[in-house]
């Protein structure tokens, strides 16, 4: 990705299985691409909770000792990325709490665009909040319930709330999981067969945790259900009334590992066809195809299958950048980019490139590979991007910026081409998006590509009302 959007979060919940919380905590490290801030882990030995949250990396938060004292056979699990609150080990989830009937957990993913009146209205009744992230008001929404049983509370919780969740609950005997009415973010389920006496569970952001951890595929949280994991096994609750549902389509363009199955589709085959659909709206004559690695790569080999242009590695990526490094005094051009990716001078020299990635965002980024894959020797230098240009932000728990740092929303196409330096520029036409399921666009939400938000609408159903969008915080 030229200009990255900020990752979001990861959610992990096992139940009934006896290393649930080194099974979550594996879980939690195939979903290292979906947060990097912090990572933490709960656990229930079937009396107490135990946690342990801290900021960092899941293989730096978790040593052995720790996920030792972790016991027993349930547990939950969180990786974030700050799009919501501030950056602090106080907004490290899962967050765990107190209430009338014992402690409960709770692990999010997505973002409640009515967070901050909620967060008002429960502070006027006399809660207190110790964070300032958006997933806090679900839980004091829960605690505050007349209902009697957690899951009435739970769903009595859900019924008030606007946006995006994928959430996984957790209490001494009990794992909750829920999927917002419209499905924004994607939330699935999977089975050990016969752990001791009974199946145990697992609920997790994508299907690569399956794949690592051996359990099987069972199938997708469906929008708007809420399942229920104890000792009698998993029930199945459907408290809201059907809807059309609005998947992120940005989940399957970048976001989800390629080796995942996101809504019941092949993340790597969709954006392979991506690059396909992309070769055919604006092929052009070059001389090899290369990707912006990583998130560039599948749509990259299928413009070069499409096209016939063969595919070639003249970017290469150091997969061992942290978050921060120390820039020498002494001035190096674009250091930021370079000590990420480097132009190989053998592959680039005389040629007419086409470089492929699936977005840009600000178009700063992009402005610095293009100027180092000229220095390289590339003769041209032709991008194309696998999604339409991102014009307007995202509410739903994906972290981009505002309207006027977008630079398609504030420039022509012709305007960023000039912008980034490239020979030419194009995007994947809406309908290109939809090309892997037929045409049928029906059931995804791509508002940050048309705007057309479908949560927070006016009276009418028509226009978004962005000012009140711009006063959320964003997980």
């Amino acid at each position: 990705m030229f200009d990255k959007f900020h990752e979001e979060c990861a959610v992990v919940g096992v139940h009934g299985h006896p290393e649930a919380a080194n099974m979550v905590y594996l879980g939690l490290y195939a979903l290292q691409h979906r947060g990097q801030e912090s990572s933490g882990i709960v656990s229930s030995d079937g009396d107490v909770l135990i946690s342990h949250r801290q900021m960092g990396l899941v293989a730096d938060v978790f040593k052995e000792d720790i996920i030792k004292n972790l016991q027993g056979a349930s547990a939950i699990g969180h990786n974030r990325y700050s799009t919501s609150g501030q950056t602090d080990i106080k907004n490290a989830q899962p967050f765990v709490v107190e209430y009338a009937d014992g402690p409960i957990a709770v692990s999010h993913n997505g973002n409640l665009v009515n967070a901050n009146e909620l967060r008002q209205q429960l502070e006027e009744s006399g809660s207190i909040f110790q964070s300032t992230s958006d997933t806090e008001v679900i839980v004091h929404l829960i605690a505050t319930s007349k209902e009697k049983t957690l899951t009435d509370r739970v769903v009595d919780a859900l019924h008030r709330v606007k946006g995006s969740y994928s959430l996984v609950f957790l209490t001494t005997h009990t794992m909750i999981a829920a999927r917002d009415p419209l499905g924004f973010r994607p939330l699935i389920v999977g089975r050990f067969r016969g752990e001791g006496e009974r199946d145990a569970w697992v609920a997790a952001s994508e299907t690569c945790v399956l794949d690592l951890i051996e359990a099987e595929y069972v199938r997708e949280v469906e929008p708007g259900e809420v399942l229920v994991f104890s000792r009698g096994g998993m029930e199945s609750l459907k408290p809201f009334p059907e809807a059309t549902p609005a998947r992120c389509i940005f989940e399957s363009i970048y976001f989800a590992r390629p080796d995942s199955n996101v809504y019941g589709h092949s993340v790597y085959q969709y954006r392979k066809e991506l690059g396909r659909q992309l070769a055919r709206e604006s092929h052009i004559d070059a001389d090899i195809v290369t990707p912006v690695p990583d998130s560039g790569v599948p749509a990259a080999i299928g413009y070069a299958e499409q096209s016939g242009i063969p595919l070639d590695l003249a970017l290469i990526r150091n997969h061992y950048v942290g978050r921060t490094f120390i820039e020498p005094q002494q001035h190096i051009r674009n250091f930021g980019v370079k000590i990420k990716l480097n132009a190989m001078r053998e592959v680039l020299q005389g040629k007419r490139v086409v470089v492929v990635d699936d977005s840009i965002v600000r178009g700063t980024t992009s402005q610095k590979i293009i100027r180092m894959l000229r220095e390289a020797g590339a003769a041209e230098v032709h991008v194309r991007i696998s999604s339409p240009p991102t014009i307007s932000p995202c509410y739903y728990g994906i972290d981009t910026p505002t309207h006027k740092e977008l630079i398609a929303s504030v420039h022509s196409v012709d305007g960023i081409r000039s912008f980034i330096g490239a020979d030419s520029l194009a995007y994947l036409s809406r309908e290109g998006l939809y090309t892997f399921f037929k045409g049928n666009d029906a059931g995804y939400c791509d508002a940050c590509f048309t705007a057309n938000y479908p949560v927070l609408a006016d009276d009418n159903g028509k226009t978004p009302q962005l000012h009140l969008f711009e006063a959320v915080s964003r997980r």
